[in-house]
C-alpha cells in the first residue's frame, strides 16, 4: 500500500482528472477547491496542526463533523452535496490505487436535496423577452440571435459560446454541440433561428471596426464579443440580465430559464420525453421527466385522461340524481393563449413535414 500525505494524494488525483479523464479547467478547479476546504477543516478542527497527514487518519466521524460545520455556517445543501461528492470521488480513487484499505465515505449518508421545479415562461413572455435587443445594431442583432438559438434548441450557454462556424450546417439547419462531459450531439434549428443566425454571420459590420465594436479577429467563432474575439459565458449572462431587467418580467430569469422553457413547450406540444432528452443532452431520462411536473396544462390533460368522470358531461336532475348525457372526448387545448407557435417549434402542429424532427 502506498504511503502518501493528503496533499500528495490530492495532486495525484487531480493529475488523473486532468490527463486521463480530460476534465475541464472548471471541473479541476472545483475539485481542488473542495478538497482543499476539507483539508483546512481537518487540520484546524480535528488535528489542531498544520503538519502533513495521511488520508488514513480520516474516518467517518471527521467527515460527519465537516458536514455539520458546513451546515452550521449556513452553506447551501447544493454546496454541501458538491463537496461531499468531491470527497466520495477522491476516496474511491484512493481505494482503487490502494492508498487506502477502506473508504470511510461508505458509512456517510448524503443529505436530501429538495427538488425545485425549474421556472418556465409562457410563449408571450418569450416573445416579449426576445424583442428587447435593438436588432438595427450589429451587437443587438447578435444578442437577438443568441436568444433565438437558446429557445430554438435548448442550448446551454457554454455550448452556445463554444460554437464555431464549422458546427453550423446551414443547408440542413443543424448544429453540432459539445455538451457536458465533452459529449457531442447534433440538434436542429427552427427556420426562424437559422435565418437570424445567417443574418448575423453575413452582417457587413462583422468585418469592420465601429464605435461600438471591433472587427472579427476570430474567424472560427460564431458569436463574437465587442473586441472581435469569441464571446464568453460571462458576457452572455451579463447581456441577458440587462435585457431581462429591461423587459420588466417578474422573477429571476436566466439563459437556463429559456432551456427549461423550451423543454416545457416541447412537451406541451406533444414531443416525447426520449426525444427531449436527446435534444437537451441529458444523460439520464430522470432529469428530463421533471418537465412533466412544470406544465400546469399537462397536469390538466393527465387529470382529464385519468379521472373516470372527467370526460363526461354530467347534470343533476331535480331529484338530485346524476344524469349522464354521454361521454365526450376531451382533446388537449393546443391553441391556448401562451402556446408556443409553430414557426419556433419545428412546425409542430403545422402539418409541414419539412419543419419536423424526431
Amino acid at each position: 500500500m502506498q504511503i502518501l500525505s493528503f496533499a500528495e494524494a490530492t495532486q495525484k488525483y487531480l493529475h488523473l482528472l486532468r490527463v486521463v479523464k480530460d476534465a475541464s479547467p472548471h471541473t479541476l478547479r472545483n475539485y481542488a477547491l473542495d478538497l482543499a476546504a476539507f483539508k483546512t477543516f481537518f487540520e484546524e478542527e480535528i488535528l489542531k496542526s498544520k503538519e502533513p497527514f495521511s488520508p488514513e487518519r480520516i474516518d467517518k466521524r471527521a467527515v460527519r463533523a465537516y458536514l455539520t460545520a458546513l451546515n452550521m455556517k449556513g452553506a447551501k445543501k447544493k454546496t454541501i452535496l458538491r463537496r461531499l461528492s468531491a470527497l466520495r470521488s477522491f476516496f474511491k480513487f484512493l481505494l482503487k490505487e490502494k492508498i487506502l484499505s477502506y473508504n470511510p465515505l461508505d458509512e456517510v449518508e448524503s443529505p436530501k436535496l429538495e427538488k425545485r421545479l425549474p421556472p418556465s415562461l409562457s410563449y408571450a413572455q418569450v416573445e416579449h423577452l426576445l424583442s428587447q435587443p435593438d436588432t438595427a445594431s450589429y451587437l443587438g442583432l447578435r444578442d437577438r440571435t443568441i436568444m433565438e438559438l437558446l429557445y430554438s434548441s435548448g442550448l446551454r450557454i457554454s455550448e452556445l459560446a463554444g460554437l464555431s462556424r464549422a458546427d453550423f450546417d446551414a443547408a440542413s439547419r443543424l448544429l453540432r454541440l459539445l455538451g457536458k462531459g465533452k459529449k457531442q450531439r447534433v440538434v436542429p434549428l427552427t427556420a426562424t433561428a437559422a435565418e437570424w443566425l445567417e443574418k448575423y454571420l453575413d452582417h457587413p459590420e462583422r468585418q469592420m471596426d465601429s464605435a461600438e465594436h471591433k472587427a472579427q479577429i476570430d474567424p472560427d467563432a460564431i458569436f463574437l464579443n465587442k473586441w472581435g474575439g469569441r464571446i464568453t459565458v460571462r458576457s452572455i449572462d451579463r447581456r441577458f440580465e440587462e435585457y431581462y431587467k429591461a423587459s420588466g418580467l417578474v422573477g429571476k430569469i436566466t439563459p437556463h430559464t429559456i432551456r427549461h422553457t423550451i423543454a416545457t413547450h416541447w412537451l406541451e406540444k406533444g414531443m416525447d420525453l426520449k426525444t427531449i432528452q436527446l435534444l437537451l443532452g441529458h444523460s439520464s431520462l430522470a432529469t428530463t421527466t421533471i418537465y412533466t411536473h412544470v406544465s400546469t396544462r399537462l397536469k390538466r390533460e393527465v387529470y382529464e385522461k385519468a379521472h373516470p368522470l372527467a370526460n363526461q358531461e354530467d347534470n343533476i336532475n331535480e331529484g338530485g340524481n346524476q344524469v349522464t348525457n354521454g361521454a365526450s372526448e376531451v382533446k388537449p387545448d393546443r391553441s391556448a393563449p401562451g402556446s408556443p407557435k409553430t414557426h419556433r417549434l419545428w412546425g409542430w402542429g403545422s402539418g409541414s413535414s419539412e419543419e419536423e424532427h424526431s
